[in-house]
């Protein structure tokens, strides 16, 4: 099969030619016919397989073969994604596809001056790809309309319910035309998700290449367990070990990335940081220079785990677990994309055993455990295994005896550093607000 065969026009073929693009993946074998032929469509597919092309490709074919011109301040396509460096990556796809096209595409996201956005869309656009919060923003300040929308694309909306942004995307829904294609493409599908799409699609065809939320086989994937104090020691020793050249890493917090980037940065290590209260243009940079391989070791938060398209990417560490076991997959899908094969290792501490069970039961693997010498734990990671059992309960540590003039007995607690949070259980999970919409019947495209 080739792209020409599913129907795509000469100047999309040109420029995937130009990119090297030989055979459709099967997400995109799947997708790009129904896409063209007006279809809703909800489709899932592991990390790195190519979805971004699934929608993109016939998306720019429809809009420049159908529709009236766009006019001021209007839209004719728009893609919501959850992160700032999502809406980069994709809109840097869209724009090489549509190189040949005359199509006017753009991307808008907070964090940078709205002022140049809403100058940029006084003479509209075919295709735009957007954030929720500063797309709401924009049609508020009546600087953007949806009169002429003809297709919605939600990439990742799984994650944009974690990231909270169920009002927003109720709020958009009511503002868009009754009539249009709306499409859902994303690496995972909860059961919210699912709801999601039963309110805002319509007889969608329904597409999964790939088992749910299972973990790319080209990842090589194991944890090492230590104490959490020791991490930080761990994870310099191992990057000395194994002379690691170019890691992405990941921490549960933006002080834990601050942290380690300034312990990095201490030991002469080129290390950088990106997290939620850096500004966008420092986050790019830091980025743009990971990917020249200016910078050795990339820390980051999960505004990365999506959203970051690094070629050759050979390694992910997760200095801290995910507190949501989803996330594990999009982290690591960072690596071994588009056939290339990558490693994955991951440091667990004793009160991140749920964390970790939780992560096999989704995925459906028991993680391979390897000991580092010296480095062994005081505090046993207890056994776990696929079924999200945790099989061997720790031993306890002995109570000290009451000595003289302290009296009374001693509370050790749970094994969590001084000033940190014990994460939550993840068999419960967190409660995400699902947008419930006023569903009528909605006209068809004929």
């Amino acid at each position: 099969m080739t792209f020409a065969t599913l129907g795509l026009i000469e100047p999309l073929l040109r420029s995937l030619e130009k990119l090297g693009y030989q055979t459709p993946t099967p997400v995109q074998a799947q997708a790009i016919p129904a896409v063209l032929a007006g279809r809703d469509l909800m489709a899932a597919a592991q990390t790195g397989t190519g979805k971004t092309a699934g929608f993109a490709l016939p998306l720019l074919q429809l809009l420049a073969m159908e529709g009236p011109k766009v006019a001021a301040n209007s839209v004719r396509a728009l893609i919501l994604v959850p992160t700032r460096e999502l809406a980069e990556q994709v809109h840097e796809a869209v724009r090489q596809y549509a190189e040949n096209l005359p199509l006017r595409t753009y991307a808008v996201y907070g964090g940078v001056s709205i002022n140049p956005q809403m100058m940029k869309l006084r003479s509209g656009v075919d295709l735009l790809v957007a954030t929720p919060g500063r797309l709401l923003d924009l049609f508020r300040q009546n600087a953007l309309k949806f009169n002429q929308l003809q297709t919605l694309v939600l990439d990742e909306a799984d994650r944009m319910l974690d990231l909270g942004f169920s009002e927003e995307l109720a709020n958009i829904y009511r503002a868009l035309p009754k009539k249009r294609q709306t499409l859902l493409f994303s690496a995972t599908f909860s059961d919210d998700i699912r709801l999601l799409a039963g309110q805002m699609l319509n007889d969608p065809l329904s597409i999964e290449v790939s088992p749910r939320n299972v973990a790319a086989n080209t990842v090589k994937q194991w944890i090492v367990t230590v104490d959490k104090k020791r991490k930080p020691e761990l994870f310099v020793h191992l990057m000395r070990k194994g002379k690691w050249k170019q890691v992405l890493v990941f921490a549960k917090t933006r002080n834990g990335v601050d942290a380690l980037v300034e312990k990095l940065q201490g030991l002469g290590v080129n290390a950088d940081g990106i997290h939620g209260d850096k500004p966008q243009a420092t986050r790019q940079r830091a980025l743009d220079r990971f990917k020249a391989s200016e910078v050795q070791i990339l820390v980051a938060t999960d505004v990365a785990a999506r959203g970051l398209d690094i070629e050759d990417l050979p390694l992910v560490v997760n200095f801290d677990l995910p507190i949501v076991a989803e996330d594990y997959i999009h982290r690591i899908g960072r690596t071994g994309r588009a056939g290339s094969t990558g490693e994955a290792i991951s440091l667990v501490c004793a009160d991140e055993v749920n964390l970790l069970s939780a992560i096999e039961m989704l995925t459906r693997q028991t993680l391979k455990r390897q000991n580092e010498p010296d480095f062994e734990p005081e505090h046993r990671v207890p056994e776990t295994d696929a079924s999200g059992q945790v099989i061997k309960k720790p031993k306890k540590p002995k109570k000290p005896k009451a000595s003289g003039g302290g009296g009374g007995k001693r509370n050790l607690g749970k094994w969590v550093d001084s000033g940190e949070v014990a994460p939550a259980e993840p068999s419960i999970k967190p409660v995400r607000k699902v947008p419930v919409f006023n569903t009528g019947p909605r006209k068809r495209k004929p």
